[in-house]
């Protein structure tokens, strides 16, 4: 069976998504029953690089797309959702199967705030799919609620524990350190850490954090120095391959203090290297985070936020408990093997 992913190319894009296509694309447990090809819809750039580079791909797309049997469509929010709306069509008049994957963490609130017509191309979309995927139970029944689609099953995301060994450490040598990756920015939090830092200073002056990601670097920048914190928060920008193995061994604490979420990759690779999680109750995330290996918090709760970088940061021994929790964890459910054989079961019910 061939199949073709389209999302974000994995080479010119960033973010767990374009993470998620080369996973698949590259899989061991699906290459041996599948020929997976990934097709790039999407780049990262200014807008009319973006509306160029779409315009392009789909025309591309039209003369490849009758070679394969089944296609994985890759989504999120806004303008995803709307481009990838061309490619289904396309797919479905030529009888082909399809399964579209829903990534966005803002999914159901842009959903909301559509006009009429715009919610009823969505809901188009949604019922014209042979299979949807979410990225949590939560969603399933959210998706199903508003799109009453039959045909909706949970698929986590998943990382390669083997990979993020070299990022395995003893947390009690590094417990006043806490590591963010992520687009940097409102949704994520960031500045919601930047003053639960400024809060837990006060109490341990010795705390250390690393803000890593791409988005609104140079805001974030600029009020840590407004804030004189250059000593204790670190703002390198993006980060990936061995600059990020480098930071996530440096630390005891992984935090993403996000406002909208799906599963997020950085929590799951922080889990696979050890890591505490220090994250808030949206989203996929309490089905993966729980009190045995992290803590969560309301969205937008500074102080919450602020005593729970002190309490990682006050005991070695919990440290300890949810850094060996968190590894048992992922390899017991959400390694990259379990999430694509899941998906692979999922294929083969699509084609039957």
């Amino acid at each position: 069976m061939r199949i073709l992913e389209i999302g974000p190319s994995e080479a010119r894009s960033r973010g767990g998504m374009a993470e998620v296509i080369r996973g698949i694309r590259e899989s061991e447990v699906l290459s041996r029953e599948f020929e997976v090809d990934s097709f790039p819809s999407y780049i990262d750039g200014s807008l009319p690089v973006r509306l160029l580079y779409s315009l392009y791909g789909y025309l591309r797309f039209l003369t490849c797309c009758r070679k394969y049997d089944l296609f994985h469509i890759h989504t999120a929010e806004r303008g995803s959702t709307f481009r990838k709306n061309f490619y289904l069509r396309r797919v479905k008049r030529a009888g082909k199967k399809a399964v579209v994957h829903i990534h966005g963490a803002e999914y159901l609130t842009f959903y909301d705030g559509l006009d009429s017509r715009k919610k009823e191309i969505v809901a188009d979309f949604f019922r014209r799919a042979d299979l949807v995927l979410a990225l949590s139970g939560k969603w399933k029944e959210e998706l199903e609620g508003r799109f009453q689609m039959s045909a909706c099953q949970v698929l986590y995301n998943g990382v390669e524990p083997e990979k993020l060994q070299r990022a395995v450490s003893d947390p009690a040598e590094h417990r006043n350190s806490f590591l963010m990756l992520g687009r940097l920015g409102e949704r994520k939090g960031t500045y919601d850490l930047i003053a639960a830092a400024e809060l837990a200073l006060r109490q341990n002056p010795a705390l250390k954090l690393c803000l890593a990601g791409d988005g609104e670097v140079d805001r974030v920048r600029a009020l840590v120095k407004e804030k004189g914190l250059e000593q204790n928060i670190t703002v390198p920008g993006w980060i990936d391959g061995a600059e990020k193995l480098r930071r996530l061994r440096e630390v005891a604490t992984v935090v993403l203090p996000s406002h909208y979420e799906g599963l997020p990759m950085a929590i799951l690779e922080g889990m696979a290297a050890g890591k505490a999680i220090i994250s808030t109750t949206v989203g996929a995330i309490p089905e993966v985070v729980g009190e045995e290996n992290g803590i969560l918090i309301a969205p937008g709760d500074v102080p919450a936020l602020a005593d729970a970088l002190l309490r990682c940061s006050g005991d070695p021994g919990l440290l300890a408990d949810m850094s060996k929790n968190n590894r048992e964890k992922v390899e017991r459910e959400f390694s990259v093997r379990r999430m694509h054989q899941q998906l692979a079961a999922y294929y083969r019910q699509v084609m039957e």
